[in-house]
């Protein structure tokens, strides 16, 4: 009888510990969604990190500039995304600014038909995404779709 009231005191002291915890974790978490500029909050504690990183987002962006034909600049710097045109189908696609998720074919008149989403490996900011994503489509597209995965594009078309 005193090993059952022993487990079931136990029993109960790890579920007040394991809701103590997510109480704690839900907290954590729900400040560091009130602060949008937060990159990770592990990260808060290292000297440098956000300058280094918008630091390395800003040239990326610049290379990407670069990269781009004078229409591709003047659609990103109006509306945030470019459209390119598949080297094997002559596919219109449009990339918007961002790391996954970013890429829509456009059906004939301009709108996006269905989603794709396909990265490069390692942890690149935007603006390198981006211009890869850029290079796979117009010089080897069949090989980007073959890796890319596909979701359904729930445009608001009325935007665009």
């Amino acid at each position: 009888m005193f090993r059952q009231l022993l487990r079931n005191v136990k029993d109960r002291f790890r579920l007040l510990l394991l809701s103590e915890r997510g109480r704690r974790a839900r907290a954590l978490h729900d400040r560091s969604r009130r602060q949008p500029d937060r990159i990770d909050p592990s990260l808060r504690f290292v000297s440098g990190f956000r300058h280094a990183y918008f630091e390395s987002e800003a040239r990326s962006l610049e290379l990407l500039k670069e990269w781009l034909s004078p229409e591709q600049f003047a659609q990103y710097d109006a509306k945030c995304y470019f459209e390119v045109t598949g080297c094997h189908s002559g596919k219109r696609y449009r990339i918007c600014h961002g790391t996954s998720m970013n890429i829509y074919e456009l059906d004939g008149a301009g709108r996006p038909r269905v989603g794709l989403c396909f990265v490069p490996k390692g942890y690149l900011v935007s603006g390198d995404v981006m211009l890869a994503q850029k290079i796979a489509l117009e010089t080897d597209e069949r090989r980007a779709l073959t890796v890319a995965n596909r979701f359904f594009s729930c445009f608001d078309y009325s935007s665009y």
